[in-house]
C-alpha cells in the first residue's frame, strides 16, 4: 500500500563530478521529473559533490517523507549501483527508524534509451 499523497520522496542519485556543468544535468533531470509527479524531487551524488545520499535522504524526511525511492542515475548493474547506493540508503535508513527507503535498479537496457540514442543519431546526421 502506498503512503498518502505527498508522504513518498524520490532522490536521483547519480556519480558526481568535480566539473559544476555535469552535476547541474542532475538537476535538470530533476526538474523534468518533478512536472510528472506531485511528491518532492530531490537529487543527490554518490562522491565528489555535495549532497551526499545520506543527506539527500536526510532532505527526504524532512519534507515529510514516510517512503524514498532512491533512484540510481546510472546505466549499468556496476559496483554504484550494486553496492554503494544500497548500503549508504541502509546507513541512512537507521537513522530514520519508520521511513521506507528502496533503491531501484539502474537504467540500463531499456527500450527509451535505446529510442534517445536513435534520436542522438538522428540528429548528428542531419547536423553533420
Amino acid at each position: 500500500m502506498s503512503p498518502p499523497a505527498g508522504r513518498r520522496a524520490y532522490l536521483i542519485v547519480d556519480h558526481g563530478s568535480r566539473r559544476e556543468e555535469a552535476n547541474a544535468q542532475l538537476e535538470r533531470v530533476a526538474e523534468v521529473l518533478r512536472k510528472r509527479v506531485s511528491d518532492p524531487v530531490l537529487t543527490a551524488h554518490l562522491e565528489i559533490a555535495p549532497p551526499d545520499l545520506g543527506s539527500g535522504i536526510d532532505a527526504c524526511v524532512e519534507t515529510g517523507a514516510e517512503e524514498i525511492v532512491v533512484l540510481p542515475y546510472f546505466l549499468a548493474p556496476g559496483r554504484h549501483s550494486l553496492q554503494d547506493i544500497p548500503a549508504q540508503a541502509r546507513a541512512a535508513a537507521a537513522r530514520h527508524p519508520g521511513v521506507e527507503i528502496c533503491v531501484a535498479e539502474p537504467l540500463g537496457p531499456h527500450e527509451k534509451l535505446v529510442d534517445v540514442l536513435l534520436e542522438r543519431a538522428a540528429h548528428v546526421l542531419r547536423d553533420g
